[in-house]
């Protein structure tokens, strides 16, 4: 059987709004599996999406299959973001205008490893140069201990992938969210460490 035919689209404003309902059912079922392990909180979502639907310059960028939406990832100006997530470049007294956050990528099990994440990302970095003069797009990725009970065997995370797309890992820069796991009964912090990406060909800051 052919493999659908696969649509990235860029949705800003009104039409942004209009994405985010399957935008949460698409990351309450990647991010179930590890390493976020997210128990579905609509409560939670409806305060984390706030953001994007809040902030002009934001976007959500989505893979279609068929017109359903498969596959999404999400971006906005760092100063539009929650305090947390901005917390490690406030402490260093770093111009939050300078950086574009990249805020989820989120790709249904069946339809990876055909190049759908990577023009998401390609997607992303396009939109933060068009509609900003953000020198460094950055994400964070949550730190989990090799020997964390549920590591499954055969995982392999994304840093090779990530770096291939240009990031630098910045363990230096680290934030703190909290959310509940599968199984848990109330929300616990984790910690999250930066990836930075130069988008105007200025040097990383050190």
């Amino acid at each position: 059987m052919a493999q659908e035919e696969i649509r990235i689209e860029v949705t800003r404003g009104e039409e942004l709004q209009s994405v985010i309902p399957a935008l949460s059912r698409v990351r309450s079922e990647v991010f179930r599996d590890w390493p976020i392990l997210y128990e579905f909180d609509p409560a939670w979502e409806e305060r984390y999406l706030a953001a994007y639907a809040n902030s002009p310059r934001a976007a959500v960028v989505v893979a279609r299959a068929n017109e359903a939406i498969v596959g999404a990832s999400t971006c906005l100006p760092l100063v539009d973001e929650k305090d947390d997530v901005k917390a490690p470049f406030v402490a260093r007294d770093w111009d939050l205008g300078q950086f574009f956050y990249y805020g989820d990528m989120v790709l249904r099990r069946e339809f990876r490893g055909r190049g759908i994440g990577v023009a998401l990302m390609a997607a992303m970095e396009a939109h933060a140069k068009a509609v900003s003069d953000c020198d460094f797009g950055v994400f964070c990725s949550v730190v989990r201990s090799p020997n964390h009970p549920a590591w499954p065997p055969d995982y392999v995370p994304l840093d090779v992938f990530w770096t291939r797309r240009g990031f630098t890992r910045r363990p230096d820069l680290v934030c703190r969210m909290a959310w509940k796991e599968v199984g848990a009964d109330r929300e616990s912090e984790h910690e999250l460490v930066f990836w930075m990406k130069s988008l105007s060909g200025m040097p990383l800051p050190p």
